[in-house]
């Protein structure tokens, strides 16, 4: 069955995959739609990200939803002909962090399509998955495939939000318009944000943050000094979400927060040197965030609801086949923001 196997960075392959009748405690999934995610790009142009390194083969992808094509002896949740979401989390329920409530931090997590663990654990850019029947959610009726591919990134958003704590009647700052960034727009306006506040290097992005619940945006490549009139007053912002991954956007959230604000670290990129002083002074909070566990159930039901559209996220469905093209055109953020898989 077809597969998206990348060998080494800039060697994407579109070849067989054995997907075998599912045994006790699985289920086999025909998977309907899979959103490329930026850590799939990272795999696709460098061969990993930090030090993790594809070291074998291994089937991409962490956003997925499809249909249930069979299941396990005793398997009650979901039948065949249901329509499930892919958790890509898998905790193992026994190690020290588990057993103290922090799943996501997991020992001996096996996240789809991580090259964390040797071997690796395939990903779910295939056209049928043979795999834990926990990681399938069913989906409520009238929710389809594509929307609930959006599962998985909406639940790290909702997670971080959890981060920040109460959004209502925020003012709110995000830096960094990719499809985090702009999905922690929409989760901040979905918690009551009085103000949210989107800046990007290019105004692109800025366009669908806006469609998704941004009053208010900046291209910081035309406008670099933009966040300036926020610093006045000692800040003006109570949260920030800092999606982007750079120290830049960090010092400038920093800069215009007001005392007792709380920014979120969502994005991961190198290093930042902090000036300790404004932390400390106006004492704001910093605090990071890492994946999530019990939102992605959540992430269902707001989608379902209909309380969050990622509609206008969505750049186009691309087919399986031709997944070296869609790679291409998700990794050119001039053009793309959410590219799919149909398989």
């Amino acid at each position: 069955m077809t597969a998206i196997v990348i060998h080494a960075a800039h060697d994407l392959r579109v070849e067989p995959h054995e997907a075998p009748d599912p045994g006790p405690g699985q289920v086999r999934i025909r998977i309907g739609r899979g959103g490329i995610c930026g850590s799939d790009l990272h795999y696709f142009h460098a061969g990993g990200f930090g030090t993790v390194r594809v070291r074998h083969p291994m089937v991409l992808g962490h956003e997925a939803a499809g249909v249930v094509d069979a299941v396990g002896p005793g398997i009650t949740h979901v039948a065949p002909g249901d329509a499930v979401a892919v958790n890509p989390s898998l905790p193992c329920g026994a190690c020290a962090q588990c057993l103290a409530g922090r799943a996501l931090h997991c020992e001996e997590m096996r996240f789809l399509g991580s090259a964390m663990r040797n071997p690796h654990v395939h990903g779910a850019f295939r056209r049928l998955m043979t795999t834990e029947a926990v990681r399938a959610v069913p989906l409520p009726p009238g929710l389809g495939v594509e929307r609930a591919a959006f599962a998985e990134p909406l639940s790290v958003c909702l997670h971080a939000a959890s981060q920040a704590g109460a959004l209502l009647g925020a003012r709110v700052l995000v830096t960094g318009a990719g499809p985090i960034g702009v999905l922690c727009a929409a989760v901040a306006r979905l918690g009551g944000a009085r103000q949210v506040v989107a800046t990007d290097l290019h105004a692109a992005p800025l366009a669908i943050a806006r469609a998704m619940g941004a009053d208010t945006t900046h291209a910081l490549s035309d406008t670099p000094d933009a966040l300036t009139p926020y610093a006045a007053g000692k800040g003006h912002f109570d949260v920030a979400f800092e999606c982007s991954g750079s120290g830049s956007a960090l010092l400038g959230a920093l800069a215009a927060m007001r005392p007792g604000g709380t920014i979120v670290q969502v994005g991961i990129g190198g290093d930042a040197a902090i000036p300790l002083g404004a932390l400390v002074a106006r004492e704001v909070r910093l605090v990071g965030t890492f994946r999530f566990h019990a939102e992605f159930a959540h992430a269902i039901e707001v989608l379902s609801s209909g309380r969050l559209d990622p509609a206008p996220m969505l750049t186009e469905v691309v087919p399986a086949e031709e997944a070296p093209r869609a790679f291409a055109l998700a990794s050119d953020r001039s053009r793309a923001m959410k590219v799919q898989l149909a398989f």
